[in-house]
């Protein structure tokens, strides 16, 4: 074998025993790990936080939802007041 190939052949070694190595470990993106591997579970704190959020950012959502109706109402009465003062 030339040079090259053995030394793609250790890279892609090198890059699977890492890959399997980081998921023994738990590196995993997936889930919360515990210490022995199994998923945790929620606190009911976390869940009550968790809705308490979802409640302020859809109060937020339509807050923003009321200011944006009012800037483009706000434009529009200009622009309208602006051509009428061109028609003057």
């Amino acid at each position: 074998m030339q040079s090259s190939h053995i030394t793609a052949i250790v890279i892609v070694a090198i890059v699977m025993i890492a890959s399997i190595i980081r998921a023994a470990v738990g590196g995993g993106r997936h889930g919360r790990r515990g210490r022995h591997g199994r998923d945790e579970a929620v606190a009911p704190r976390d869940e009550a936080e968790t809705m308490r959020l979802r409640e302020e950012v859809k109060g937020l959502k339509e807050r923003l939802a009321v200011l944006e109706r009012i800037t483009v109402e706000k434009e529009n009465s200009l622009a309208r007041e602006i051509e009428q003062l061109r028609d003057r």
